[in-house]
C-alpha cells in the first residue's frame, strides 16, 4: 500500500465492537480509518478534513432524525462522497427509498467478518479500477421479479455476473429506469434483493440488462461465489 492508494474512511455511528472490526481490517491494508460517535462528530470530522475522507460507512440510527437527515448536511459540503450504510440499521422500505435518493452507494452487514470488510468495500474505495460489469457471467435461467414502481412484473433470468444480470422481461423499460428485482439462487433457500438500474433494453429480443446498485453484503456475497464457482463467460446482448 502507497500514500497515493491509501485511503481514509470515515464510520459514523456504529457499536464499539463494529467500529473495532473496521480499524482492523483498514489499518491492517494500509489504510486510515476514523471514528465518529454521534452526529455532530460526524460533521466535524468532515468540516476538519474537508475533502479528506474518500468514503463514509454509516448507522443509520446516528442522530435524532435519522440517517436521511444526517445525509443531507453531509451533502451540502460533500455531495460526491461515497456512502455505505449498515443495512442491519435501515428499519423501512421507505427509508431505503430516501437513502438511494441521497446517493447512496451500498449497504454493508455491520457483522461483517473483518477479512470480508475491505472486498465489500472496494467497488467504492476504488471505483475508477472496479467495474464490476467486466466480471465473467453464468448462465442461469431462473424466475426473477422485478418491481418497477408500483407494479411486479415476474422475469426469466438469462445471466448473471457479481454487478448485474441480464433478464427476458415482457414489459418495456427505458435505459436508466430503476427498479428492484428478487430472485433465489440455486439450491439457496432464501431470496436476493437489489436495487438496480436499467443498462440496455433489447425489444427484438424481449430482453433487459440490469446493473445491480445497491446489494446487502451477504447477497453481493452470496452472488459473487456462485458466480465464482459456475464462472463462464456468457455472451451478452451488450
Amino acid at each position: 500500500m502507497t500514500a497515493d492508494t491509501a485511503k481514509t474512511v470515515l464510520v459514523a455511528g456504529a457499536a464499539q465492537d463494529t467500529l473495532d472490526r473496521f480499524f482492523v481490517a483498514l489499518g491492517g491494508a494500509g489504510h486510515r480509518a476514523l471514528g465518529a460517535s454521534s452526529a455532530q462528530e460526524l460533521l466535524d470530522v468532515l468540516a476538519a478534513r474537508r475533502r479528506g475522507v474518500d468514503l463514509l460507512v454509516l448507522d443509520a440510527r446516528i442522530g435524532e432524525g435519522g440517517a436521511a437527515q444526517v445525509l443531507q448536511t453531509v451533502r451540502r459540503p460533500a455531495p460526491d462522497l461515497p456512502v455505505v450504510v449498515f443495512g442491519g440499521s435501515v428499519a423501512s422500505a421507505r427509508e431505503v427509498r430516501e437513502l438511494a435518493e441521497l446517493g447512496v452507494g451500498g449497504y454493508i452487514d455491520e457483522h461483517v467478518e473483518v477479512q470480508r470488510i475491505l472486498p465489500a468495500l472496494a467497488p467504492l474505495l476504488f471505483a475508477d479500477n472496479f467495474d464490476r460489469r467486466t466480471s465473467a457471467r453464468v448462465t442461469l435461467g431462473i424466475p426473477a421479479a422485478l418491481t418497477a414502481g408500483d407494479a411486479i412484473v415476474p422475469v426469466f433470468t438469462l445471466n448473471i455476473g457479481s454487478g448485474g444480470m441480464a433478464v427476458r422481461a415482457t414489459t418495456k423499460l427505458a435505459a436508466g429506469a430503476r427498479v428492484g428485482v428478487r430472485f433465489r439462487l440455486p439450491r439457496s433457500s432464501r431470496d436476493i434483493e437489489a436495487a438496480a438500474r436499467v443498462v440496455w433494453s433489447r425489444t427484438a429480443q424481449a430482453a433487459l440488462g440490469l446493473q445491480f446498485e445497491t446489494v446487502a453484503a451477504a447477497d453481493q456475497h452470496a452472488i459473487d461465489e456462485f458466480v465464482e464457482r459456475h464462472a463462464a463467460d456468457t455472451p451478452t446482448p451488450d
